[in-house]
């Protein structure tokens, strides 16, 4: 018993202290990600534009880990690409250097292109050291944990924009040091228990198995349900357009604020309820993608504010049971893989719905029609979900 006590508790430490790099990871990029729709409005980037570098980005992020998962796995270096994934984030403090458009957008990609690095061996590692809490509960913590950086990174930096009166560079540039402190933790964090992963994955085999048809309904449907939901850039751009009347564009961060308040709980929450009643709760958030388009339809502030709101709660969700599904429908030694795939899937709804949703927004598209394609999008996608909970290898 003194054992299994331990054991856990060994779990809890490790969870936090991934959760702890990934907090400080966040105070940067997630700055980076509330900061850029708004800075490129600012530079005259279009709607569009906006949508396609936010799409582009998220394909990138999620599309590169079909090469880094299943070369995480048989290479087994994953902490090789831990560093590398988080030693990309540096180019969100860059962005403050430059104010060309073009440059600002390659900066937003870069730092995706280190999610994509990152990602996958991040979650086998999370999923390694988690045994015995659970898979829902032991990503609910770390997202938890993650996101009270993504929560105080643009709430400094919105402070930063009122401070300096929305001196947009200078803000950025604030960013370096939590970088370099990020960077540090992480080295930390490796010498603490990356000899322990080392040595529990050395007990599982990567294999040339193909992945569960259940693993590929199960991503089908949430590549659907990332397509029907609508972006956070272009909510966000859309808050911009709102607030620069008043010369108080340093607002649209805490706007991004919004949504990772709600986010940081709903981790917590959702992975809890994940444990309980398996696969099936994910049709909640799919229900729940609904509303940031039907809440941006309202006129005005309050509008963008409830969308910020209901995109957070989704959010929460995706970040955490989305990938705790993976956990319990994959065999260890091919979760990296598994994670690299399954995240393609996202990156590929992301960018069609920053692409689709910017399209609609500057063709002035009616709401109603725009709605209509959202709740078609997800009623396909609960469709799915059902039918990969029947298959026998998904656990309920």
């Amino acid at each position: 018993m003194s054992g299994e006590k331990d054991f856990r508790r060994e779990a809890y430490v490790a969870i936090m202290l991934m959760g702890i790099v990934s907090m400080l990871g966040d105070i940067v990029y997630e700055s980076g990600r509330g900061m850029a729709p708004n800075y490129l409005y600012f530079l005259g980037a279009s709607a569009f534009l906006v949508g396609l570098t936010s799409g582009v980005g998220e394909l990138v992020g999620y599309g590169a880990r079909l090469i880094s998962g299943p070369l995480a796995d048989r290479s087994r270096a994953y902490w090789f690409f831990i560093f590398s994934g988080y030693g990309l984030i540096l180019a969100i403090p860059l962005m403050g250097l430059t104010n060309s458009v073009w440059l600002v957008m390659a900066f937003v990609i870069a730092e995706r292109l280190g999610k994509a690095l990152r990602s996958p061996s991040r979650d086998a590692v999370v999923s390694v050291v988690s045994k015995g809490m659970g898979s829902g509960k032991a990503f609910g913590l770390h997202e938890f944990i993650d996101q009270i950086g993504a929560i105080v990174g643009p709430a400094f930096l919105g402070l930063m924009m009122m401070w300096t009166s929305n001196d947009f560079s200078l803000s950025l540039q604030s960013l370096f040091p939590f970088y370099l402190l990020m960077m540090l933790v992480l080295y930390t964090v490796y010498r603490r228990i990356g000899s322990t992963v080392d040595e529990i994955r050395k007990q599982s085999v990567a294999t040339d198995e193909k992945l569960t048809r259940g693993f590929w309904i199960y991503s089908s449907s949430v590549l659907l349900n990332t397509i029907g939901l609508m972006p956070i850039a272009l909510i966000l751009y859309n808050g911009a357009r709102i607030l620069e009347s008043g010369g108080q564009l340093w607002l649209v961060p805490f706007l991004y604020v919004i949504v990772q308040l709600i986010d940081a709980p709903m981790a917590l929450v959702s992975g809890y309820f994940y444990d309980k009643f398996g696969l099936k709760f994910l049709t909640v958030p799919f229900i729940l993608s609904v509303l940031p388009l039907a809440f941006q339809s309202l006129i005005g502030l309050p509008g963008v504010v409830l969308a910020c709101i209901s995109y957070g709660l989704v959010l929460g969700m995706q970040e955490s049971i989305y990938r705790a599904a993976v956990t319990d429908i994959v065999p260890l030694g091919r979760r990296g893989s598994a994670y690299g795939f399954f995240n393609v899937m996202l990156g590929v709804g992301t960018f069609l719905s920053g692409v689709i949703f910017g399209y609609m927004i500057d063709a002035s598209i009616s709401q109603p029609l725009i709605l209509g394609f959202v709740i078609f999008s997800q009623a396909l996608a609960i469709a799915l979900l059902w039918m990969a909970k029947q298959e026998k290898y998904i656990q309920t």
